[in-house]
C-alpha cells in the first residue's frame, strides 16, 4: 500500500499487514487504526492532516497496566500508556483513529496544539488524569482537578472510590 492516501474517495485498504507513512494500518470493528511510534507522531499526524484529515475530534488516554499483553501490530511494543488521536476527514469522508505507546518511565509526546489548536484543552486533561505531558504545551496546567491535587485520577493505580467529588474552584 503507499504511504498515501487518495484523495478520491477511495478508502485506504487496512489489511493486515497494511501501512501507512511507515506504520502499522489495521481495522478495528471497521475503523481503520494507525499505530505510529511516539518519535515519529508529529511527523505522521502533519502528514495526515495535509492529506485531508483537518479536524482532530478527540485526543485522550488509556491506562493499559492490567492489559499489557493486549494485540498490537508486529514490531509495536505495548507500554503502560497510549495515546488516543481521532481525526476526521470530512472532504472524503474518512476517519482515522491513531495509537502511540507511551512508556510509564517517560510519560512525554509532543503537542498537537500547533497542528490541531482544538487539541489544547484535550491534552491538559489527559495530562490531569493520567500524567501524560505534552511538550511544547502552551498552558500545561491542570483543567479538572485542583492545581494542589497529588496523583492522576484515571491511572489504574488509584483506588476505587478513593476520590473525593472536588471541582476546581468550588469552596471547600
Amino acid at each position: 500500500m503507499s504511504d498515501q492516501a487518495t484523495n478520491e474517495g477511495t478508502e485506504m485498504s487496512a489489511d493486515e499487514g497494511s501501512e501507512l507513512h511507515g506504520c502499522p494500518l489495521v481495522d478495528s470493528r471497521g475503523q481503520e487504526v494507525l499505530h505510529v511510534p511516539r518519535d515519529r507522531y508529529t511527523e505522521v499526524l502533519r502528514a495526515l492532516t495535509d492529506e485531508g484529515y483537518a479536524m482532530c475530534v478527540d485526543l485522550t488516554a488509556v491506562d493499559y497496566s492490567r492489559f499489557m499483553d493486549r494485540d498490537l501490530p508486529e514490531g509495536i511494543e505495548p507500554e503502560r500508556f497510549e495515546v488516543v488521536v481521532n481525526l476526521l476527514d470530512i472532504s472524503n469522508r474518512r476517519r482515522l483513529r491513531v495509537r502511540v505507546q507511551v512508556p510509564e518511565s517517560d510519560p512525554v509526546v509532543p503537542t498537537l496544539f500547533d497542528l490541531h489548536p482544538g487539541t489544547e484543552a484535550m491534552e491538559r486533561e489527559v495530562y490531569d488524569m493520567f500524567g501524560i505531558s505534552f511538550s511544547d504545551h502552551p498552558d500545561p496546567s491542570r483543567i479538572l482537578m485542583p492545581e494542589d491535587w497529588i496523583g492522576h485520577p484515571l491511572r489504574k493505580d488509584y483506588e476505587t472510590g478513593s476520590i473525593p467529588v472536588q471541582f476546581k474552584g468550588a469552596p471547600t
